[in-house]
């Protein structure tokens, strides 16, 4: 373990700071950070290569989970004791976690994923809030998918809040980034058809057939699914909204599709 660093102003500190605050801080890097003991736990799990682990003592994340430490120190991370105030300026949760790490970016091509002809794939498009995004692949973990695609993100998957919300499911979940065409020609090329949710669906969700070869389409709130992915009507569901507001949080909706598919899939 290196010496203790107590002063805000370090510049390890500052460091944790701009690739909390800053995309472009993380994407120039090829680095993120994840905070928690719990997400951290997942991102060693997930085989997430960690470059540093900073720990505070006096926080009852660090204090109670010795192993990760030792863990990460086994997968070579470079441990460092953060004093309160040092900690405080680095972190953006206020329950104590007392844990961050650093991570190495991983690939994220369609190439990295090879979802069975039989599977079950989940597409989001163009999802502007990290907290929706990180919701969106909680449910997907356990939802079972076999891969999922962010299309056109709004957000990087290894925004912080991304992270934190989907409890380290962005380290489990076979994950990539691509385009939406390219996308779709992927899912084309391997006979598995895809279902694209619109509040002007052909038919509602629960009559597609999810039981086999399944992608589910779901777009961001404000701008919705590009033209593309709604071209062809037949391949469109609704989630019927009876009440005054016509359509959902994506994250809402991105359950319900995943579960109405885990519902058919049980059944057969």
């Amino acid at each position: 373990m290196t010496d203790p660093i107590t002063s805000p102003a370090n510049p390890r500190v500052k460091d944790l700071v701009r690739l909390r605050t800053q995309r472009r801080a993380r994407e120039e890097s090829g680095r993120f950070v994840v905070e928690g003991a719990r997400e951290v736990d997942r991102a060693l799990a997930g085989g997430v290569t960690i470059e540093a682990l900073y720990a505070c003592p006096g926080r009852a994340g660090a204090a109670h989970r010795p192993d990760l430490l030792q863990r990460a120190a086994v997968a070579g991370a470079d441990i460092v004791e953060l004093g309160p105030e040092a900690f405080a300026k680095a972190s953006y949760r206020n329950d104590g976690a007392g844990i961050i790490a650093v991570g190495k970016a991983f690939p994220l091509s369609l190439g990295r994923l090879d979802p069975r002809g039989d599977g079950l794939v989940l597409v989001v498009e163009r999802v502007e809030k990290p907290g929706n995004l990180g919701a969106i692949l909680r449910s997907a973990a356990a939802a079972g998918v076999d891969a999922a695609v962010v299309c056109e993100p709004a957000t990087d998957v290894f925004n912080p809040n991304a992270i934190r919300s989907s409890l380290g499911a962005v380290f489990t979940v076979p994950l990539a980034v691509a385009a939406s065409a390219a996308t779709r020609d992927w899912l084309d090329e391997r006979g598995i058809t895809w279902h694209a949710s619109s509040v002007r669906g052909s038919r509602p969700y629960w009559e597609a057939p999810l039981a086999e070869g399944a992608a589910l389409v779901v777009g961001g709130e404000q701008a919705g699914l590009s033209p593309g992915w709604l071209a062809d009507p037949a391949r469109t569901v609704v989630i019927p909204t009876p009440g005054p507001l016509a359509s959902l949080n994506a994250s809402v909706a991105a359950a319900l599709l995943l579960f109405e598919a885990v519902r058919q899939r049980a059944a057969s």
